[in-house]
């Protein structure tokens, strides 16, 4: 067989063995403003597996801090995480509130013992830091902006307010999601427990972190 065509048939070798190689790109939109009716069911489905009265373990972790991210502004947060009781079907629970000069966010982050069909919900709602201090965002329950359920091995599943979006048919998830964080807001002790961590996020900015 002649040299050359003994290297053209490598090169072609090669090359179908690359494209043989080459792994799939797969890509998944969410439609964040009107999820279709699949995605509603889940999103129900998971409010509704952790909705009911929680039952904690007796620990508890909080903690406090600022954070410095590139092209943001400089932010102060708070966060307190407690475990469920072993019979709960509930494994752990993580609220936060981060604050800085452009707006505040809670969040409330839930995860389940059995993953089978989510692992956690993330509730989140935000205000003008302009609008409201700390304690009176978490005084006067502000309604759920942002619902996201992560799945294992699916893609999540998320719904947010969008302004100008028709979400009439969405409504009930976020009341439900906005009751769940209210209901939480009480049951975590926010508002007396942990009332100085809160207020602590628009206090002097003296440098100091550490819990009093």
């Amino acid at each position: 067989m002649p040299k050359a065509l003994v290297t053209i048939f490598l090169f072609a070798s090669i090359g179908a063995f690359a494209q043989q190689e080459q792994p799939q790109v797969r890509m998944n939109y969410l439609n964040v403003c009107t999820p279709s009716a699949e995605d509603q069911a889940a999103l129900k489905n998971a409010l509704a597996k952790v909705s009911g009265k929680p039952a904690f373990a007796p620990d508890f972790e909080i903690s406090r801090g600022r954070a410095t991210l590139k092209d943001a502004p400089v932010s102060r947060f708070v966060r307190l995480r407690r475990e469920f009781a072993p019979e709960s079907a509930l494994l752990t629970v993580q609220y936060s509130m981060s604050a800085d000069e452009k707006a505040i966010i809670e969040t409330l982050v839930l995860r389940v013992r059995d993953p089978k069909d989510f692992h956690e919900i993330a509730i989140e709602d935000r205000v003008s830091a302009g609008a409201a201090a700390p304690l009176v965002v978490l005084s006067t329950d502000t309604p759920a902006a942002r619902i996201r359920v992560e799945r294992l091995g699916k893609s999540s599943v998320t719904l947010s307010r969008c302004e100008g979006a028709d979400q009439g048919d969405y409504e009930p998830l976020f009341r439900q999601a906005s009751e769940l964080m209210a209901s939480y807001r009480g049951n975590l002790g926010l508002r007396t427990t942990f009332r100085s961590d809160v207020s602590w996020l628009t206090q002097p900015k003296t440098g100091q972190g550490a819990r009093k």
